[in-house]
């Protein structure tokens, strides 16, 4: 019986997909539930199971093709057996040419110990050596899509060159094309900046006690909830506070009506191999600080996996990003549409503030609220930061909902 292999229905922000990688070919058994294709999306890589048990019959997209949703992709004969691979008699050799017969030596692992597991997977299925790849990710690294690239081209096109001298005077170029995730987020941030009359207001805040709680109650927090407790998890209970002070920061636009929304469910910025992602902690105002931390937990490991589904991204009324991680010192992030404001945060430094007529030292933090001002007022917006502010700077607010 022939059972069609099927595109997953996808939502209506993502209008196709392309064909990534296939992990078996024509003639191959298959089991079900096996992943047999990556297909790549806008925002990320959906794997497409088996659905039986049986062969591979037909493949009728390959890699790099565009398919849409529910689209035929191959076809698998169920219960089949895959034909035996036939092999060519050989003639027994001497003694003595067997003895002299030179050993294969197994192709080497090394350059495989720094991949993602969705990089590691391919490298390992397509018995790629790693170090022989040319890497495109941060700092060259070799990213899932250059190894599949590789495979494609037979090892030719991504095979690392030998390395020369560098001429005296030369200008060297290289065109690499965008991912689909990389072009998909370049076409929301332009939307965003034609679409969204953004204006940033900045603040500073203080957070020696945020730091004195972390430093008092971390380790018993630590061995009660099996979590760290982190910087992010204040910064996202005061934003939940706030909104439910501030609805209007929480609302969005739909054409020329303004919709209000009653929960806070807010998008955490992460950062992977291609691009910014924005999960989206559902809820929060009913969540506590363990349970926010892990939910963070959770996504940054789904994110470095590749594990990241659409249902993750999906909605979000207000977005957290946070530059402070990699040493950004202030900055003016922008709207994720169709939300109307996100805030940013931004390393931590000890300046010198006054404080009761005093000049001390204290560990200060630059955060800023871009926003739609065609339903944000600039009132709004700066209450709303200060209200961030307040709640950092004396952390019980927040913990008794003030």
């Amino acid at each position: 019986m022939s059972i069609e292999v099927k595109v997953p229905v996808l939502p209506e922000s993502v209008s196709d997909a392309t064909i990534a990688t296939w992990h078996k070919k024509a003639g191959d058994a298959v089991k079900r539930d096996e992943n047999l294709v990556d297909l790549e999306t806008d925002k990320v890589v959906l794997e497409v199971p088996s659905p039986v048990d049986g062969v591979l019959k037909e493949i009728r997209h390959e890699v790099g093709d565009t398919v849409n949703s529910e689209q035929i992709i191959a076809i698998i004969e169920e219960g089949a057996a895959a034909a035996p691979a036939k092999e060519e008699p050989k003639a027994e050799k001497p003694a003595a040419a067997k003895a002299e017969e030179p050993k294969t030596e197994k192709t080497s692992s090394k350059g495989n110990d720094d991949l993602s597991p969705a990089g590691l997977r391919v490298a390992t299925e397509q018995k790629i050596d790693a170090s022989k790849v040319e890497g495109t990710g941060r700092d060259g690294r070799v990213t899932k899509e250059d190894l599949v690239n590789y495979s494609k081209d037979g090892g030719a096109a991504k095979a690392a060159p030998a390395p020369a001298k560098p001429t005296p005077g030369s200008r060297p170029e290289e065109r690499v094309p965008m991912t689909r995730m990389r072009a998909k987020i370049a076409e929301r941030l332009m939307q965003s900046k034609n679409s969204i009359a953004m204006l940033t207001s900045f603040n500073e805040v203080n957070l020696a006690e945020v730091v004195k709680i972390r430093k008092a109650l971390g380790e018993s927090f630590q061995k009660t909830h099996g979590i760290k407790l982190g910087f992010m998890s204040f910064f996202v209970k005061a934003a939940a506070e706030a909104l439910k002070r501030h609805p209007v920061v929480n609302a969005s636009v739909d054409g020329n009506d303004v919709i209000y929304h009653g929960y806070q469910d807010i998008s955490i910025a992460v950062s992977t191999e291609k691009g910014l992602v924005t999960p989206v902690l559902r809820d929060v105002q009913n969540m506590g600080f363990a349970e926010i931390e892990q939910g963070i937990a959770n996504y940054a490991k789904k994110a470095r996996d590749g594990k990241l589904g659409l249902d993750d991204l999906q909605g979000g009324t207000f977005t957290i990003t946070n530059g402070g991680t990699f040493g950004s010192l202030l900055s003016t992030p922008i709207v994720n549409p169709p939300q109307s404001a996100i805030l940013g945060m931004h390393t931590i430094k000890d300046r010198a503030i006054v404080e009761n007529g005093q000049v001390i030292v204290a560990p200060m933090m630059y955060i800023a609220i871009s926003y739609d001002h065609r339903i944000i007022d600039g009132k709004d917006a700066v209450l709303f930061l200060v209200d961030i502010k307040d709640q950092l700077e004396n952390p019980q607010r927040m913990l008794l909902g003030l």
